[in-house]
C-alpha cells in the first residue's frame, strides 16, 4: 500500500471501527497489517516486526503456515460450513475423538463453542445445569480466584477478579460469586498453607451453594500473568471432591503446550470436572473452543429435564475451523514442541534477565514460553506502542506488564531482538519518567 492509500485506510478505521479494549475516534496508534509469514507481520509501509503476542497467544505456529493453509483449503472444497444441530461431519467427530484423546483423562464428552468466552460460559451453564439435574438447584455460584480472568461475556465476567479483571463496571449486574485469594506460592515450590486453608474454609462454608471452582491453572493470564505451585492445584482438586464442588479448569491460555506440558493441569498430574479451550486449539487460524466434561456431567443432564443441555451457536463446530484444529494439532505432536518450550524458556530468562536491574521493574518472571517484565506503574499505551513498532518488534503491555509469548516456532535469533527490545523499551520509559540510574538488584524467577 502506498502513503496515500495507507492514510485513508486509517482514516476510515478511525471513523468506523471499534477495536478492543478502545474508544471510538480517540487518537491512539493503530498499525495496518498487510500481510503475515512465520513469526512476522508486513505493515503497509513495509516495515516488518517480529511477533511477540502470537496474536494473544493463539499462534503457535506462526503465521501462513502450509499445513494448515492445505487444511484449510481441502475442507473449503468440500463445505465451509454447515449446522450442527441434527447434522454431524467427519471433521468435527474426528476432532472429538482426538481432543479426547489428548486431554486429561476422564475428560469424555466434548461440546465445540465460538470462542474462549462461551467455552467458559458453556462450563459454567454445564456446572449448573448439572447439579439442577442432581436435584441440588441451589448449588448455582461459583469460586474463583482473584487475578483470574476467564472471558468478557457476562456470565465469564462475574467470575474474574471484580478489581483487577477489567470488569468493574458491570460489578453491580453481574451476579454474585465468592472469590479467593490469589494463590502467593512460587510454581516451583510447595503450596502455601495458608492459601490452601483459606480454599477448604471457601469450599467448606459454602459448598452447598457453590457448583464449581474455576481457575486456570498454574498460570493466571490476562488477571495479571501470574504463575502459581501446582501443588495448589492438586489441593484444589482433592478439597473439590471432598466437599462436592466441580472444578472447571481454564486453559483457554494455556493448553496446547504454552507451558511445557501440552496442558497445564498436567504439571499437577490432575484432571477436572470440566475442562475449557480456546486460542491455539486452531493454531490461531480463526474462532474455536471447546468445553470437554465427564461423561458423568453429561449423563446427569441428560437424565434431568429438559433432558437436553440448552446451548447451542450457530457456529459451533464449523467444518472450517475442526479441520484446521485437527491440522494444527498433528503438526504440534509431530514437531519438537517441548524442546522448543524449554529452548525459549531458557532465552527468555537471559534475554530479559537485565530488566531485574532496572528501578522502573517490580519482577521479572518466565514459564515455559511466557516471559513477563512487571513494572512499578502501568504503561502509557500511546507511548509504549510506538517504541516497540520502533524497534521492529510487535509486543502490546497492558497495566503494569509487559510480556512475551511468541509463537512456537520462534528461531534464537528472533527471540534475542524481541527480549533486547523489551530491555530497551523498559530502560527508556525509566529514562522519559524520570527514574532514577538502574542498581544491581537481580529479580528474576523462573521455572
Amino acid at each position: 500500500m502506498d502513503t496515500t492509500q495507507t492514510r485513508a485506510l486509517l482514516d476510515t478505521d478511525r471513523k468506523f471501527v471499534w477495536h478492543p479494549y478502545s474508544a471510538c475516534g480517540v487518537e491512539a496508534p493503530v498499525f495496518p497489517v498487510t500481510a503475515a509469514k512465520g513469526v512476522r507481520l508486513t505493515l503497509a509501509d513495509g516495515r516488518e516486526l517480529i511477533d511477540g503476542m502470537a496474536s494473544w497467544w493463539c499462534m503457535i505456529h506462526g503465521y501462513n503456515h502450509p499445513a494448515l493453509n492445505a487444511a484449510v483449503e481441502r475442507q473449503l472444497g468440500d463445505m465451509a460450513h454447515v449446522m450442527f444441530g441434527g447434522l454431524t461431519h467427519p471433521p468435527a467427530v474426528t476432532l472429538a475423538d482426538r481432543l479426547v484423546e489428548i486431554a486429561p483423562a476422564g475428560m469424555d464428552r466434548v461440546f465445540f463453542a465460538d470462542s474462549g468466552s462461551v467455552a467458559v460460559e458453556v462450563a459454567l451453564k454445564m456446572a449448573i445445569q448439572y447439579w439442577i439435574a442432581c436435584g441440588r438447584p441451589a448449588k448455582r455460584r461459583f469460586l474463583s480466584l482473584r487475578n483470574g480472568y476467564h472471558g468478557d461475556t457476562l456470565h465469564a465476567m462475574s467470575v474474574c477478579d471484580p478489581v483487577t479483571g477489567m470488569h468493574t463496571l458491570f460489578n453491580e449486574i453481574l451476579p454474585r460469586q465468592f472469590f479467593l485469594p490469589a494463590p502467593h506460592a512460587a510454581v516451583d515450590g510447595p503450596a502455601d498453607p495458608v492459601d490452601v486453608a483459606a480454599l477448604e474454609s471457601a469450599l467448606s462454608e459454602h459448598g452447598d451453594e457453590l457448583a464449581a471452582l474455576i481457575l486456570e491453572p498454574v498460570v493466571q493470564g490476562a488477571g495479571g500473568m501470574r504463575f502459581y505451585s501446582p501443588d495448589y492445584l492438586r489441593a484444589a482438586r482433592e478439597l473439590c471432591d471432598r466437599y462436592d464442588v466441580l472444578l472447571i479448569a481454564d486453559e483457554i491460555a494455556t493448553g496446547f503446550g504454552r507451558t511445557g506440558r501440552l496442558f497445564a493441569c498436567e504439571h499437577a498430574d490432575v484432571s477436572p470436572d470440566i475442562l475449557c479451550l480456546g486460542k491455539a486449539l486452531t493454531g490461531g487460524y480463526m474462532t474455536m473452543a471447546a468445553t470437554l466434561a465427564r461423561a458423568q456431567i453429561a449423563d446427569a443432564i441428560a437424565r434431568g429435564e429438559p433432558g437436553v443441555f440448552m446451548h447451542g451457536p450457530t457456529f459451533m463446530a464449523n467444518p472450517l475451523a475442526c479441520a484446521v484444529s485437527l491440522a494444527s494439532i498433528d503438526l504440534l505432536l509431530a514437531s519438537p514442541w517441548q524442546q522448543r518450550v524449554h529452548r525459549i524458556a531458557q532465552a527468555l530468562r537471559d534475554g530479559l534477565m537485565p530488566c531485574a536491574s532496572l528501578p522502573t521493574v517490580a519482577d521479572v518472571r518466565v514459564f515455559g514460553a511466557i516471559g513477563v517484565v512487571e513494572l512499578t506503574h502501568p504503561v502509557d499505551m500511546k507511548t509504549v506502542q510506538p517504541l516497540f513498532v520502533e524497534q521492529g518488534v510487535w509486543v502490546r503491555p497492558f497495566g503494569k506488564l509487559v510480556y512475551l509469548m511468541p509463537p512456537l516456532i520462534i528461531a534464537p535469533e528472533d527471540l534475542a531482538m524481541l527480549t533486547s527490545a523489551v530491555v530497551r523499551v523498559t530502560a527508556d520509559l525509566g529514562v522519559r519518567d524520570g527514574a532514577a540510574a538502574p542498581v544491581d538488584s537481580p529479580r528474576v524467577r523462573s521455572a
